[in-house]
């Protein structure tokens, strides 16, 4: 689907899908493993446009859900971009490499150096300055009141993210390892790209992000530092995916500690379970409008869907693996 878009969704409110296409198509830039990357270079001039032009306004209390992906971050996102106060980014990793240079794990944009994490020392007056103009254009050009960019990686850079928007509210969607892991696994291969010598696939551009993971958050950590031998003899999808989401989940729950007036933790299987509920209770911590067309394309789109069976784990990860899925309640 273009831009996340449904028939409910282009049913339910025309207008809103303008603007999703309107972000998808100017703001949000093509990563590796997408077609239309030809379009980069157009995006990327309208972004430094932004930067240098954009408004002056301050941006109040943007929202960023982040966690891990497939684990519920993008339809988060579509559902949040149907209130009426709301402009949704998917991804806009072209945006933050105009932020800051070094945070393209992936590689989408450039094989220089990159980091995970970015922390208040790295949100420089020129890098405040560019979120703050980037997206502020990005609401005049949307008529809307706030941005709801959703980023998982942001999860390893709250502190620097909180400096550039210091009332920023985030959403940390949680969901089951086996399912996490076994839909990174399908995606991966459905959509791995080889050519001119290069892999791109979830791990990035000839697993760059899979060697920052290892290098940046895996070995300096005592807790998970004996993992790294293991992790960086890997090759099958499903076990690395393991590795990344036990980091992941447990940054989000440190974050959601350190700094619990801005981390709201939100469990996938709670959010299509309860939906309508769940959706309040977001809606109220992002401190957004009461809106009933929000909460009933929630209820429509929010389901259920089938549960991965479990797969056999390496045994050096599988003890961390346990006793993270316990910490979260999923055992």
């Amino acid at each position: 689907m273009v831009a996340q878009l449904d028939p409910a969704y282009i049913r339910m409110s025309p207008a809103n899908s303008l603007v999703r296409l309107f972000s998808y198509a100017c703001f949000e830039g093509r990563p590796l493993t997408t077609r239309g990357r030809w379009f980069n270079p157009v995006v990327n001039a309208h972004l430094r446009f932004a930067r240098h032009f954009g408004s002056r306004d301050v941006v109040r209390k943007p929202v960023f859900i982040v966690g891990m992906g497939r684990s519920g971050t993008t339809i988060l996102g579509v559902v949040l971009s149907m209130h009426r106060q709301v402009a949704f980014l998917n991804e806009p990793k072209a945006m933050w490499h105009l932020v800051h240079p070094h945070e393209d794990v992936i590689g989408n944009y450039t094989q220089g150096p990159a980091r995970y994490r970015l922390d208040g020392t790295d949100a420089s007056p020129n890098a405040i300055e560019a979120a703050q103009r980037m997206y502020g254009y990005y609401l005049s050009m949307t008529r809307r009141e706030r941005v709801v960019d959703k980023y998982p990686e942001l999860v390893f850079r709250v502190p620097f993210v909180l400096k550039l928007f210091p009332d920023a509210r985030f959403i940390f969607l949680m969901r089951n390892g086996w399912d996490a892991c076994s839909s990174i696994d399908g995606w991966s291969q459905r959509f791995r790209v080889r050519g001119n010598g290069e892999v791109h696939d979830w791990w990035g551009r000839n697993r760059r992000k899979w060697s920052v993971m290892l290098d940046e958050l895996i070995l300096p950590d005592a807790s998970l530092a004996r993992l790294h031998a293991a992790a960086k003899e890997m090759n099958d999808d499903r076990s690395m995916a393991v590795v990344e989401w036990i980091v992941t989940m447990r940054e989000g729950m440190r974050v959601a500690r350190e700094h619990p007036e801005s981390v709201l933790t939100v469990s996938y299987e709670d959010l299509v379970a309860s939906p309508h509920d769940k959706l309040e209770e977001i809606a109220h911590f992002c401190d957004l409008q009461p809106d009933r067309r929000y909460l009933t394309y929630g209820k429509e789109v929010l389901k259920s869907g089938r549960a991965h069976k479990q797969f056999e784990l390496p045994p050096a990860i599988s003890e961390v693996f346990d006793e993270t899925m316990a910490q979260l309640g999923y055992m």
